[in-house]
């Protein structure tokens, strides 16, 4: 076996000209994009052309034929669980025509000026990557058809697609996609604007979900393109490919962000079997950005023997550089921030006089919630693989962000990006802790004193919850005024937490701007009198995004003070939502300030009311709202719209006397548009539920004295079955001539705020502090 995979994709520099007939026929041209690197200030770019690194739909990059027939489709993205390695396949066979049984999938290197954007995140991958890929795949199948047309003298308009052939309808004649691959790669690529993609009912794949329709299976989905793989364990993922002569490392990290390396005494573990080396980590200080914390990496004949070489060092930690961190306790944090919600901060948005409004309100109702720090938690920590050799670096890593890691890796090692190749595996989870670099910049530092040998650099459960990039803490104030009618009339939103950005920027203490529209600044309501306010927050440690990431906040505190409105307003709380919406409107983030949309282009992704409106009616006509309910059991509400899509959820709880919570139903309404891959929304929008009912009930990273007090999933609590819903049921809302939106991360922001209203509706206790746990109990 050679160290590395024997069958790993090489294409590099292709153009619009040739149609590969097999991955062997990757040839030496430049790929022609048709985007400009440099942004004009004249005309912004949105969606995949605005993204680093742009977007491209020429077939060669994609689609690949062999002379047997076989149909292998590169996914440039990163596979974490949300299934794009199908979904994108799917999309490209469906318009290309091709036998699912017949195609095959590669994982794309990391490597932008080919693949255009790669960086996994924002729910970003079908929604700005599914117009390219039909694209590219009619092209593919239009060049089959014209290789087709040539052979027989025929006219191209006579020609067909049907499944893995063309055929000829007058003569009858076929030829299968393998027997014309070689003249089709001849030919030039159609120019995008003359493609013509399949009708609606022409695609077999897209938009389709199975079902049986009078005992006939109607449609027969895909196979899931790593389904059998995972199922008996031969998937493989970060810390399984395959090496020769391999080494391992761990690295013993500082325990405060931002504490350096002082004295250490490294024999100790020098004389634990299988211990080669211990190699000092160089770290980045303060701020960290995507870089190593620093520390010692001890480096083993195995996994084991390296973890029982750091137990075994002695390391005296230098904390002057980190004082002000050591110093981060949470409980003394969230006193600081409650103190400063009493008072104005750095006014986001205004409209109306709050003021008058609130003098005038015949109620006036205030709270503060609070959600502490979170960690993403994959269930496979962050690893590494790296092989540094006659100034070349190659890395192997689950990774969300094959670029930065590229860039980045280059940087540490002094080396030209182009002498680094990242090779990307299967995910075992991410939640955003992949994004970031770190992981493989350390394995990268650690190879380079073996020259030629790979090194994996393995993360433990306690380094992930120890050395992480945590979620923002947040606390949130609201307040507001009702009328006699029990009407809104002001509103008073002051949310503070610490920015993503204080990881490029020490003094950083307010929310950016793609922050602020993550659900606060792009409030929907229709309220006369709308003050939004942004008090400052410090970071002590690193801030990293998770799943939804300031959307999460944002919407627990929003959704769980409407729902505290309605009941002191004495309203159903769907119909009192449905008042503060008002009229069906778009609004556009134009309208709210200079905010955050996802990088889509304003002037077609609105917030729509409308929409808004038609998940809440559907989730509640779907879960029954409104019916009577016994005695200690109650339904909860929440919605929210972020990454383009809208969700609403209803849970359907029971609290027992002595405080136990059993949840019998989750119902999740969903809008995002046209819908490639049904199967796989309606699994995404299950494991956000779950991963929500664990941010509600479960989760929390605490600090004391600048140290996370959570180190494994004994104190760091996930959900268990017994916390699982009895029952999930999804329902999509049909919307396909709306822009399409993302389904990865928009399911998860109304989960916990609908969970704890329904604890309200079941026993009359409000929650306004995240995580539940035991305030049930008593």
């Amino acid at each position: 076996m050679e160290s590395g995979p024997k069958d790993r994709l090489q294409i590099a520099n292709v153009s619009r000209r040739r149609f590969l007939t097999g991955l062997a026929g990757a040839a030496a041209l430049v790929i022609a994009a048709r985007w400009d690197l440099v942004e004009t200030a004249e005309k912004r770019k949105y969606g995949a052309e605005g993204m680093p690194g742009g977007y491209t739909d020429n077939p060669n990059v994609f689609i690949h034929i062999d002379p047997d027939g076989t149909v292998t489709v590169v996914n440039h993205r990163s596979e974490m669980g949300q299934g794009i390695r199908t979904s994108n396949a799917m999309v490209i066979a469906d318009e290309l025509g091709a036998d699912w049984d017949r195609v095959r999938v590669k994982q794309a290197e990391g490597d932008h000026s080919v693949y255009g954007n790669q960086y996994t995140e924002a729910s970003r991958s079908m929604r700005q990557w599914f117009d390219p890929l039909r694209r590219a795949g009619a092209a593919a199948r239009q060049m089959l058809e014209q290789a087709a047309a040539d052979r027989w003298q025929v006219r191209l308009s006579e020609v067909k697609t049907g499944v893995h052939e063309v055929w000829h309808e007058q003569s009858g004649r076929k030829l299968g996609f393998g027997e014309l691959a070689e003249a089709a790669r001849t030919l030039e690529v159609p120019d995008p604007a003359s493609l013509i993609l399949r009708e609606d009912h022409e695609l077999r794949f897209i938009g389709r979900e199975s079902g049986l329709i009078n005992g006939v299976l109607e449609t027969s989905r895909p196979k899931a393109i790593d389904g059998e793989g995972i199922v008996s364990g031969t998937a493989v993922y970060g810390a399984d490919v395959p090496f020769d002569n391999p080494l391992y490392a761990v690295i013993a990290r500082p325990p405060v962000y931002g504490a350096e390396l002082g004295r250490f005494h490294e024999s100790d573990a020098l004389n634990v079997p299988g211990v080669l080396k211990v190699v000092r980590i160089e770290g980045a200080g303060l701020p960290a950005a995507f870089n190593p914390l620093g520390g010692l990496a001890v480096v083993a004949t195995n996994t084991w023997a390296a973890m029982q070489g750091r137990k075994a060092l002695k390391i005296h930690w230098d904390y002057g550089p980190a004082e002000d961190n050591r110093s981060y306790t949470s409980s003394a944090y969230r006193e600081i921030l409650e103190a400063r919600a009493q008072i104005p901060g750095e006014v986001i948005r205004k409209e109306g006089n709050f003021s008058k409004a609130m003098e005038g309100a015949h109620q006036r109702i205030s709270a503060t919630y609070y959600m502490p720090h979170l960690a993403q938690t994959p269930m496979e920590p962050p690893v590494a693989t790296a092989r540094v050799q006659k100034g070349n670096a190659e890395i192997w890593a689950p990774t969300q962000n094959p670029q930065a890691t590229r860039t980045k890796v280059a940087e540490r090692l002094g080396l030209d990006v182009t002498n680094v190749t990242v090779n990307v595996t299967l995910l075992g989870g991410a939640f955003g802790r992949k994004a970031k670099p770190d992981f493989a910049i350390e394995a990268a530092a650690i190879a380079q004193w073996f020259e030629g040998r790979p090194v994996t650099l393995q993360w433990t459960r306690e380094d992930d919850l120890q050395h992480g990039y945590y979620q923002t803490v947040s606390l949130d104030h609201l307040e507001a005024g009702l009328d006699e009618r029990g009407r809104a009339t002001a509103w008073l939103h002051r949310s503070l937490s610490p920015s993503t950005m204080s990881l490029l920027k020490a003094d950083f203490e307010h929310k950016s701007k793609v922050e602020q529209g993550m659900g606060f600044n792009t409030t929907p309501f229709d309220i006369p009198a709308i003050l939004l306010e942004n008090p400052p927050a410090t970071a002590h440690v690193r801030i990293g995004w998770i799943r939804s990431v300031y959307n999460l906040p944002h919407a627990w505190a929003i959704q769980s003070f409407a729902h505290e409105l309605a009941i002191a307003a004495g309203k159903d709380h769907r119909a009192f939502l449905l008042e503060m919406l008002g009229e069906d409107r778009k609004i556009s983030n134009r309208s709210v300030g200079d905010t955050y949309n996802y990088d889509e282009d304003p002037a077609i992704y609105f917030i729509d009311t409308g929409r808004i409106r038609g998940v809440i009616d559907r989730v509640a006509a779907e879960s029954g709202w409104g019916k009577e309910m016994p005695r200690g059991r109650g339904l909860g509400l929440a919605f929210h719209h972020s990454f383009g899509s809208y969700a609403a959820v209803v849970f359907d709880v029971e609290v027992s006397e002595g405080g136990s919570l059993t949840i019998h139903r989750a119902d999740i309404a969903f809008d995002c548009g046209p819908q490639a891959n049904p199967e796989r929304i309606r699994s995404q929008l299950e494991g956000a539920c779950i991963m929500g009912i664990g941010v509600a009930l479960l989760n929390e990273v605490s600090f004391e004295n600048g140290v996370a007090q959570q180190d494994n999933f004994d104190r760091y609590r996930i959900p268990r079955m017994n916390n699982a819903p009895r029952e999930i049921r999804i329902h999509l809302v049909e919307n396909p001539d709306e822009p399409m939106g993302g389904v990865g991360e928009p399911g998860l922001p109304p989960v916990a705020p609908a969970l704890v209203n329904a604890i309200y509706a079941a026993t009359g206790k409000r929650i306004r502090r995240l995580p539940v746990g035991d305030q049930l109990k008593g």
